[in-house]
């Protein structure tokens, strides 16, 4: 899961949508007008990406009703498909499908998924493409300051400031080391995917994490729930180490 949120309605979901893919890498255009043989349509979200020179378009409707999608939607969303050429199309539903809606997809290029279902397809991809490498440039000095090597400029620093640093590391470095693991640099991040959320569940009681991490960011479920409450809280840290520097 990316997010334990529900869009509002049927334009956040869009965006959600979008932006999830977006951050995919793919190319992406929300409202898309096109025009087929049977006149011009609007694309809840068009989606393209590039793998080795060939290009593939993925086509999204999003449904934000409240009674499960119908039949009907499905056969119109494969006309749709047929007439663009895209490989691949997802009708996004809030609440579900109606069993004819399933037997309408069934052995067809189109894909029935509610909002976790789609977020769970696409959650390695986004990870590996926008989540991982996003945390690594934006906590990199996090990761400098909680290395097990103290900085160059340590031996500057008059005696108080060397003991508050210190006792920074002390504070933070397994929080560090937590945030390493869901960098690219992580052997973890390159033998099992992605990591196990929340992190509360991974750790025993008595570390110093559980001590003194924020609970949104020890209690987040979703990859981007965590993302958003680690990175508040690192920048948090950082601008601690960062007031002991040296001018």
């Amino acid at each position: 899961m990316l997010t334990a949120s529900i869009p509002s309605d049927w334009k956040d979901l869009q965006i959600a949508v979008g932006m999830i893919l977006s951050e995919c890498g793919f190319e992406v255009v929300v409202e898309k007008k096109v025009a087929t043989v049977r006149g011009s349509v609007e694309l809840d979200v068009w989606a393209q990406e590039e793998i080795q020179g060939r290009k593939f378009a993925t086509v999204c409707e999003c449904k934000h009703w409240r009674a499960r999608v119908p039949q009907n939607v499905v056969h119109g969303f494969r006309t749709v498909l047929t007439d663009i050429g895209a490989h691949v199309g997802y009708i996004i539903s809030t609440s579900g499908f109606q069993e004819g809606a399933f037997q309408a997809a069934a052995s067809t290029n189109v894909e029935l998924v509610t909002w976790d279902q789609f977020q769970a397809v696409f959650a390695a991809t986004w990870f590996k493409a926008y989540m991982s490498p996003y945390i690594a440039a934006r906590l990199d000095p996090l990761l400098s300051y909680t290395e097990p090597l103290l900085p160059g400029w340590f031996g500057d620093l008059s005696v108080e400031r060397q003991a508050a640093f210190l006792a920074l590391k002390e504070r933070y470095d397994e929080f560090g080391w937590i945030i390493m693991s869901f960098t690219p640099y992580s052997r973890a991040f390159r033998e099992h995917g992605l990591p196990k959320l929340p992190l509360i569940d991974q750790l025993p009681p008595d570390s110093s994490a559980v001590k003194n991490v924020p609970a949104n960011v020890l209690r987040a479920v979703g990859l981007r729930d965590f993302l958003e409450a680690a990175v508040a809280f690192g920048d948090e840290i950082i601008m601690q180490f960062r007031a002991l520097r040296p001018n």
